[in-house]
């Protein structure tokens, strides 16, 4: 049964939002081969940026990850004005988002190195500079999200394609 809250979607809603699918006992979307292709590929293209940031900003032992806080507070800012763009403003398209959203930034953000890095700052001896890039992380890359959101909403009367 379907929450009261939600509504069965078309699979042609579904094919646009994967996420947007409701798990009902009827039907199982199983695996889309496309939708894993650009997943795959958008992250052949985000891993490489990930790098390539790493190698731009250096980070001294035992000081603040910098390198991990740029790529994941741009990753929070990109995703924000993207999915904006991707769900309010631009025509329904099967395969963009899972290739931004998931594939690209999925492979140029990460998480787990912003946890081992905080791990080792803390067995250094160095939980202000931990605490620091924890919360700095936090706090940084929700304002960053929103202000993504607030740029790709710029110059919307409110009503995007899909209003």
């Amino acid at each position: 049964m379907v929450p009261k809250d939600r509504r069965e979607i078309t699979t042609a809603e579904a094919d646009i939002d994967p996420d947007a699918a409701v798990p009902t006992a009827r039907r199982s979307p199983g695996v889309r081969p496309r939708i894993l292709l650009a997943i795959a590929l958008g992250g052949m293209l985000g891993t490489p940026a990930r790098y390539a940031v790493g190698r731009v900003v250096h980070v001294a032992p035992d000081s603040f990850p910098w390198s991990t806080f740029v790529v994941n507070i741009s990753g929070s800012l990109v995703l924000g004005v993207l999915l904006t763009l991707i769900i309010e403003r631009w025509p329904p398209s099967r395969y963009l988002r899972p290739f931004v959203a998931i594939g690209f930034l999925g492979a140029y953000t990460t998480f787990s190195t912003y946890m081992v890095e905080t791990d080792v700052l803390l067995k250094d001896g160095q939980a202000g500079v931990a605490l620091a890039y924890v919360l700095g992380s936090l706090v940084v890359g929700l304002a960053a999200v929103y202000v993504g959101i607030v740029i790709g909403r710029l110059g919307s009367t409110g009503r995007g394609v899909r209003g």
